[in-house]
């Protein structure tokens, strides 16, 4: 007897074997994740109408605003026994306006205009739903589709705020196409200034937007947007999906950030996280929605999914070691309710917005992760490559620099899926945090604080952390991925750790900022540092060695300590060996021809050639 999946068929799964015949073994797995997904488009079709209304459920839940001025509110709360509405609007009045219910745990309240025909809430004063549970509880709560959330200086409890300006930001710059090398500015709004403060939307649009055009990179992705009470969780902790972080400015202000960054030809990312019960309907719609509006009312580019890992699995990635046999992929420890989530939501985000860029944050390696949901996988343009900032801390934590090994970096650089494009960094903002050292950190420690300056002499660990800060950089840019991350403050070497306010610092903020003011100080050396992540980001750009198929690797001598490859007709030659320098020395290439050298690369003793 046929099993179910016998007969289902993945349009393009042929692709993905003649990229790696060994998934053939686990085609049922493939075909039985596939039929799933089509199974709930069809239920999409048959119950909503198809995913495009679906997707737009924020147009009929939260609150709307009718063309007569009337207000329309909605709510999912299938185990409330009444709700009602309170506000500025009623005085606060906890009965006065209540919810009809209406099937499948719905609930609905219209208020009429009032008398001068304006809307009965006004523009951004505070609205609560009060919720009377079954078991005689009273409970005050801020609808969870709610665009727009305050709080008070001393307050803990946030206000949902009615957000309906008279004359709302229009953002009039077309969304910028999807770049074919992706460099990517990691970037929190909240730090984005050298004062012991939160900083503005505003300041990032007018003071970091050019520093990051200036810089090369193409791609902003943005921390801690959606809003979150914990100011140090970091973005992680999310309060309220829909609405943007009131602490750094209004709605329009990010609206407008970003608008300035599509007219500089950047691409805006939104940093996603989320853990749910993907099996349920309306949580179905409630975060596919939530996509949809971000791309829609905001218009980012696409999303960064944190955490997939523990998501695709039912032991999320808790105490396991991947190996890397493909059977820890399969089977009864994948969850493929998450799974089947996010094949739905990278399909209707590409299909809606084919310029859409996702990026999944994997740490398992499972196969396919990166490639087309019609060929069988989840759908994301790129993942996360990982392993190669812990090796690079690892490294620099553990090895005197004439044990490093040449062979073991070029591994760690090289060692990703054929066909599925990696996001390469040196470090992220996790190597920034309290508790860890940021690269720059562990090169010169303590001699950032007294040496950095040109009027003083040039020490040994400075000139050493100086050029291995450029070196790693330039090496994990050529031959790590397809794709090019930098945290803020990183590329110039920002000398203090990350660290929120919180009770275990006196809620400082001292170190809750980025210092960009090093880089105009012109007697510092952080210019250097920042002038050749530019150059290196601008070279990139011109010979395109990210989009170019993975190096060539001609050379790693252990001895010499020197790395050599090609990439978009590009020759790289890395020296790291502590004390040596070399004179015609003799390399390979994958293509004869004339290449000439670049004094730029010279002077940082750097050397990738062109063609």
């Amino acid at each position: 007897m046929a099993e179910p999946e016998d007969r289902v068929t993945i349009p393009e799964f042929s692709c993905l074997l003649q990229m790696d015949p060994s998934l053939e073994t686990y085609e049922k797995d493939f075909k039985r994740r596939y039929d799933l997904l089509q199974k709930k488009l069809f239920q999409l079709e048959e119950a909503e109408g198809g995913f495009d209304q679906f997707t737009r459920s924020y147009n009929s839940f939260g609150v709307q605003h009718l063309p007569d001025n009337s207000l329309f509110f909605k709510e999912w709360a299938p185990a409330a026994e009444a709700l009602f509405l309170t506000g500025d609007f009623n005085g606060w009045d906890k009965f006065s306006h209540p919810y009809t219910k209406k099937e499948f745990g719905k609930w609905e309240l219209i208020l009429q205009p009032k008398y001068d025909r304006s809307p009965a809430v006004d523009h951004n004063t505070k609205l609560k739903v009060v919720v009377h549970t079954k078991e005689g509880e009273r409970l005050y709560r801020i609808s969870p589709w709610a665009k727009y959330v305050t709080k008070e200086e001393k307050a803990v409890i946030y206000d949902w705020v009615h957000w309906d300006p008279p004359n709302p930001y229009i953002q009039i710059h077309p969304r910028p196409k999807k770049p074919t090398s992706l460099r990517i500015y990691e970037a929190h709004v909240g730090i984005a200034s050298p004062e012991a403060k939160i900083a503005s939307y505003t300041n990032f649009t007018t003071n970091v937007l050019p520093r990051i055009k200036d810089l090369g990179y193409n791609c902003i992705q943005l921390m801690a947007i959606m809003e979150h009470a914990y100011y140090a969780s970091f973005g992680y902790q999310v309060t309220s999906f829909f609405a943007a972080s009131s602490r750094y400015g209004t709605l329009d202000e990010l609206k407008q950030l970003i608008d300035v960054a599509h007219s500089l030809g950047i691409v805006v990312l939104l940093w996603d996280s989320c853990l749910f019960n993907y099996s349920s309907w309306e949580v179905l719609r409630f975060l596919l929605s939530n996509l949809r509006w971000w791309m829609e009312e905001y218009r980012f580019d696409g999303f960064r999914f944190d955490g997939v890992t523990s998501m695709v699995y039912h032991h999320h990635g808790i105490g396991v070691c991947f190996s890397g046999d493909y059977s820890e992929y399969f089977g009864l420890q994948v969850d493929e309710d998450s799974l089947v989530y996010l094949m739905l939501a990278n399909h209707i985000l590409h299909t809606l917005y084919p310029d859409c860029i996702t990026i999944g944050e994997d740490v398992s390696g499972m196969p396919a992760l990166c490639r087309t949901v019609r060929e069988g996988g989840l759908g994301f343009d790129y993942r996360l490559a990982m392993a190669i900032p812990d090796k690079w801390i690892q490294i620099l934590k553990e090895l005197k620099d004439e044990d490093w090994n040449m062979g073991n970096i070029i591994y760690t650089l090289t060692n990703r899926r054929y066909g599925e494009k990696c996001i390469a960094y040196a470090e992220s903002h996790d190597q920034a945090l309290v508790g860890d050292k940021s690269l720059a950190f562990w090169l010169m420690d303590k001699e950032m604080y007294t040496n950095m300056s040109s009027l003083c002499p040039m020490t040994s660990v400075i000139d050493r952390g100086l050029q291995l800060h450029k070196m790693i950089r330039l090496l994990t840019h050529g031959l790590g991925g397809e794709g090019y991350l930098n945290f803020m403050g990183n590329e110039f070497g920002h000398p203090e750790w990350l660290d929120f306010p919180r009770e275990g610092n006196d809620q400082s903020y001292h170190y809750a900022r980025r210092q960009y003011n090093l880089v105009d100080m012109k007697h510092l050396r952080y210019g250097q540092l920042y002038a050749f992540d530019r150059d290196m980001n601008r070279t990139e750009d011109k010979y395109g060695w990210l989009a170019a198929p993975p190096a060539f690797v001609s050379a790693r001598h252990e001895e010499d300590k020197v790395i050599v490859f090609d990439r978009a007709n590009v020759l790289f030659i890395f020296n790291f060996h502590p004390t040596k320098s070399f004179q015609d020395y003799r390399v390979a290439v994958e293509a004869p021809g004339k290449y000439p050298l670049s004094s730029h690369w010279l002077c940082h003793c750097l050397f990738p050639l062109s063609l």
